[in-house]
């Protein structure tokens, strides 16, 4: 097994934008399990398959290939070899997303892949479940948190830039209610692990919260 840093924390924590970071400068191959989720409610969604329709998404599992590779500095996410890296990333699944995450089969099938990743490789890994499920051995626990508000304005912002036209009301809204089903779910319900790290980087610069990490991660390899 290599060296494991789980990072988990809710939408728009900063946990994709902080995880690339670490990982180049720690050289740590960094592994976006949500986009991993995204790909599985992206080909429900294409196929038009409820997230009620247990039928319907075993037969999507049995045939589904995600590749997730990194080329020149960037994550390229490969849906049944087809580039998906900005369609898992639009408002449709956004919205979408927390209900087949919460999905028994579909968690079955996803965790094993992301433990897989992880055995002969020196990776950070980030999620909901990464510390408590995926990982409950990692290395490292980071759990980074941020106040809701601050998170929609971040994700707001994001869209924004990325041409996604929704108010800022509607992603508070929808932040809110995929934070209610991601932690009440009965599957892998999302918690901090009891022994993570706790940040809060809600006046936190990314530099900040970057150099936090960091410096956790080389005591921790220091001792090892």
């Amino acid at each position: 097994m290599g060296f494991i840093v789980a990072v988990d924390g809710p939408a728009g924590s900063g946990k994709g934008t902080i995880t690339k970071i670490v990982s180049e400068r720690m050289n740590l191959v960094s592994i976006d399990t949500g986009a991993m989720y995204r790909c599985v409610a992206l080909d429900c969604l294409n196929n038009e398959i409820d997230s009620t329709d247990l039928d319907g998404i075993e037969n999507i599992l049995n045939n589904i290939k995600i590749e997730l590779k990194n080329e020149d500095g960037k994550q390229k996410v490969l849906l049944n070899g087809k580039d998906v890296s900005e369609e898992i990333r639009t408002a449709k699944v956004d919205n979408a997303v927390a209900k087949y995450a919460a999905v028994k089969i579909i968690r079955d099938k996803v965790t094993p892949m992301q433990r897989k990743m992880g055995e002969t490789q020196n990776i950070i890994m980030e999620g909901r479940d990464i510390g408590t499920v995926v990982f409950p051995n990692a290395d490292v626990k980071i759990f980074l948190d941020c106040s809701v508000e601050e998170r929609a304005r971040r994700r707001y912002k994001q869209n924004l830039e990325k041409g996604i036209n929704e108010t800022f009301e509607e992603v508070l809204s929808n932040i809110k209610e995929r934070h209610r089903l991601e932690t009440e779910r009965e599957v892998a319900p999302f918690v901090k692990a009891e022994d993570a790290i706790y940040i809060d980087s809600s006046n936190m610069t990314i530099e900040e919260v970057s150099d936090k990490i960091i410096e956790i991660i080389k005591q921790k390899m220091n001792k090892r």
